[in-house]
């Protein structure tokens, strides 16, 4: 299925796996919706991208900026075909240590940021019989130590995707939970696995292969990885 004239949205765009999505998206020939709290990155980004593009800073933790975005995508573009929850953070360590405000962050960025755009972009998602594909972890099903606040943040996303699956069961929306396990990322989860660490285009390439799968075809939970956990 061509991703042409499709309009993406993709969360936490201003780097890693975000920034790669964007710009594979517009490889297809999508037009893509870069939102991030860093508005001058993503401009840059966006101007190296040969296809329609719209910036909006976005805080996915403020519920009112998660709408803003919709509604902005939606005023410009008509529509919205495909969002990808991608924004995360990694922060934070050992329980009992401190490090309780760094967990919660963690958890109101990479969960609650999920909540907050999915809610908002939705409506128009389900116009549109598009896709709701979430970036989570395979730190979901195989936690690290100190990584505590990360893990939940993971598993919770998982949760979110398979519930919102079930509620969509009878609308023509995809949902797709895609688990990188080792990417060389600014969150730096990898350093904490064994083997060789992705890169953010390997996760990308996947994204818009899910995203231009025929209608009948849907990807549920997708895990990613080249290193070993034995």
């Amino acid at each position: 299925m061509s991703l042409s004239d499709r309009v993406a949205v993709v969360t936490g765009a201003s780097s890693g796996i975000g920034e790669a999505t964007a710009r594979a998206l517009g490889r297809e020939g999508c037009r893509v919706v870069l939102a991030a709290r860093r508005e001058e990155r993503c401009e840059a980004i966006a101007a190296d991208i040969d296809t329609t593009t719209l910036v909006v800073p976005t805080d996915v933790t403020d519920a009112d900026a998660a709408a803003a975005l919709a509604a902005e995508t939606e005023s410009r573009f008509g529509r919205i075909d495909a969002l990808v929850n991608n924004a995360g953070i990694a922060r934070g360590g050992p329980v009992g240590e401190d490090n309780l405000p760094a967990l919660r962050e963690t958890v109101r960025v990479n969960l609650e940021g999920v909540m907050n755009v999915t809610d908002a972009a939705l409506p128009a998602i389900r116009a549109a019989d598009g896709d709701v594909l979430t970036i989570s972890s395979l730190s979901a099903r195989y936690p690290q130590a100190g990584g505590s606040g990360y893990t939940a943040s993971k598993f919770g996303v998982n949760g979110f995707c398979r519930s919102l699956r079930k509620e969509l069961a009878d609308d023509d929306v995809r949902v797709t939970t895609v688990m990188p396990g080792a990417v060389s990322t600014e969150l730096n989860d990898w350093e904490h696995w064994e083997g060789r660490a992705m890169e953010p285009h390997d996760i990308a390439e996947f994204v818009v292969f899910a995203l231009s799968r025929p209608p009948h075809v849907e990807f549920t939970e997708v895990g990613i990885d080249t290193t070993d956990k034995s």
